[in-house]
């Protein structure tokens, strides 16, 4: 009997035992450890100890560069512009094809040429001069011992003409017509002012030297530059004639 109290009371303090964890087991639940890495606001910030004297970031450039190349300074004159002192070129003002010629004997009857009709004609100078606008044929007459070349009248022949500040030379060669083998020399010059505007016009000049017993005629038929006066200039040229 005694033995069987022992017993059962031991059963009854293991029972209790048992019970007595299984209740802690189950109403106590662990408490969470806090993670104060994440769960703190505050952020650490690293100051940079102050400089007496405050550092200067460099101020960012808004100037264009200069060109590597400098422009050269405006010219007060455009490049190509027309000298004002220059002759003007103007309409041509080509000889009519239809255009009708007459003789004409020189006064001292030792040659006669071939002109335009209805042309104006002027003398001065021992000069004859027959015109049409910028047209014009000019015949002049003197003595010489010599027949003129090729070589003279580049040297003097055009000696009248040369100094001028519009001419301009462009041939000098022999040349052969109906009153025998001359001297043709071809060059551009400035006309007489226009009496309106005061300009020149730019001429074309063909100059012909004729010599025939001790007399020299020079011919000099000039237009416009540009002027298809190639025919006509023939006919005046090949018309001169000894008398």
């Amino acid at each position: 009997m005694r033995i069987r109290s022992t017993i059962a009371a031991a059963g009854v303090a293991a029972m209790l035992f048992v019970s007595a964890c299984s209740g802690s087991s189950g109403s106590t639940q662990p408490t969470p450890v806090s993670d104060t890495s994440k769960s703190s606001t505050t952020q650490k910030v690293t100051t940079v100890p102050a400089s007496s004297t405050p550092a200067t970031l460099p101020t960012p450039s808004t100037a264009v560069p200069a060109p590597a190349t400098t422009l050269p300074a405006p010219q007060t004159t455009p490049a190509g512009a027309v000298d004002p002192n220059a002759p003007e070129v103007v309409e041509p003002g080509d000889i009519p094809d239809n255009q009708v010629f007459i003789p004409f004997a020189s006064a001292d009857g030792i040659y006669t040429v071939k002109v335009p009709e209805g042309w104006a004609r002027t003398e001065a100078g021992g000069v004859v001069t027959f015109t049409d606008n910028y047209n014009s044929i000019a015949l002049h007459s003197s003595t010489a011992a010599t027949a003129p070349t090729v070589d003279t009248v580049s040297a003097t022949g055009l000696s009248d003409v040369s100094s001028d500040p519009t001419f301009t030379l462009i041939d000098v060669a022999a040349v052969t017509r109906t009153a025998g083998t001359g001297v043709l020399a071809t060059y551009e010059i400035g006309s007489t002012p226009n009496p309106v505007t005061g300009k020149k016009a730019l001429l074309a000049v063909e100059r012909y030297v004729f010599f025939h017993n001790g007399t020299v005629v020079t011919m000099n038929l000039s237009g416009a530059k540009g002027a298809d006066n190639v025919d006509p200039w023939r006919i005046v040229s090949d018309s001169l004639t000894w008398t």
